[in-house]
C-alpha cells in the first residue's frame, strides 16, 4: 500500500499518469476535504485548485494535441 500524502502540500508535480488531474487525489489522507475538481493541468502545464490553492505542476509542461 502506498503512502497516503498530507495535502497541506501547496505544490505538488504530478506527470502524465496522473491525468486526468482532480484534487483532492486519491492517495491524500484528507481525500475528502473539499469537493473533487478536476483541474485542466495538461493544457497550461500548471493549474491551481479553487478551494485549497494547492498549485499542481505537470512535469515537462503542457501536453501537444489529444486527450488525457
Amino acid at each position: 500500500m502506498s503512502q497516503l500524502i498530507e495535502n497541506t502540500q501547496k505544490s505538488i508535480e504530478v506527470t502524465a499518469d496522473d491525468l486526468p488531474l482532480h484534487c483532492p487525489m486519491p492517495d491524500m489522507q484528507k481525500w475528502n476535504a473539499h469537493p473533487r475538481v478536476f483541474l485542466p493541468v495538461a493544457k497550461t502545464g500548471e493549474a491551481r485548485c479553487p478551494y485549497c490553492g494547492t498549485l499542481y505542476t505537470l512535469k515537462g509542461g503542457a501536453l501537444a494535441g489529444g486527450h488525457h
